[in-house]
């Protein structure tokens, strides 16, 4: 039975589908010796390589959950020095579940798991993110009542959503949709800056007990947590995104 291209990789723990499909248009892929597309399938005993080397399936699947600081990029792109990957320097192959803004802190998945990655992403699944944000200047009532309700930017409406003030400048919001910089970009609409974004919770899995700049694997508890969340998710690779 064959498989997309990009299923392949992403099952084989070497990357997300998004990162596959970027490999794939920079030709560092290859079916049987020949350059391979995008859209290209993948049949039983086909030879798949990635910069000439042999893709192999990761044997141990690895959910973790960092609190990343400022100045950390969620990308897997080595030449960008201030990348993820590098700073947390595990022994084997992960990449990010979706994208924290480089001037935002807080949780973030990362894994090996190419399977998972959409599920979660899918912003049609309704995964609950949880954030905790400071602006520049005193919090209006009505900006919070217009937050809720959704406010239009990027050419659509964001969706209805948990908004509560805890500060004169402080709020806690929870998404379940993954517009980029969506927060951001909200806040702008209503005239306020962001000072400060950190994202305190993904699903079932929160902040506490990991110290910014530092990880932990999920428990088993958790892990089997998520699976029941995801078993009737949609399974696409078109997903919508895991912004903030």
């Amino acid at each position: 039975m064959d498989i997309s291209l990009n299923k392949y990789i992403s099952d084989s723990g070497f990357c997300s589908r998004r990162e596959a499909d970027k490999l794939i248009e920079e030709c560092r892929v290859t079916i049987n010796g020949k350059d391979a597309f995008k859209g290209n399938r993948v049949q039983p005993g086909d030879d798949v390589r990635i910069d000439g080397e042999p893709l192999r399936k990761q044997k141990n699947t690895l959910y973790i959950a960092f609190n990343k600081p400022k100045g950390i990029t969620c990308t897997t792109d080595q030449k960008d020095k201030t990348n993820i990957i590098d700073f947390i320097n595990h022994k084997n192959r992960i990449f990010p579940i979706g994208r924290l803004d480089k001037l935002s802190d807080g949780l973030i998945f990362l894994t090996n798991d190419g399977d998972i990655v959409n599920k979660i992403l899918r912003a049609g699944n309704g995964h609950e993110k949880e954030y905790v944000v400071t602006v520049d200047k005193p919090l209006n009532q009505d900006d919070i009542l217009e937050m809720r309700n959704g406010i239009k930017i990027l050419g659509t409406t964001t969706n209805k959503c948990f908004v509560k003030q805890e500060g004169e400048r402080k709020f806690r919001i929870i998404l379940t949709q993954g517009l980029n910089r969506q927060i951001r970009r909200m806040c702008e609409a209503l005239g306020y800056k962001v000072v400060t974004l950190t994202r305190t919770r993904i699903m079932n899995i929160t902040l506490s007990g990991i110290a910014p700049g530092k990880w932990r694997y999920f428990s088993p508890n958790e892990i089997a947590a998520i699976q029941e969340m995801l078993k009737n998710s949609k399974k696409t690779s078109d997903a919508d995104g895991f912004g903030e």
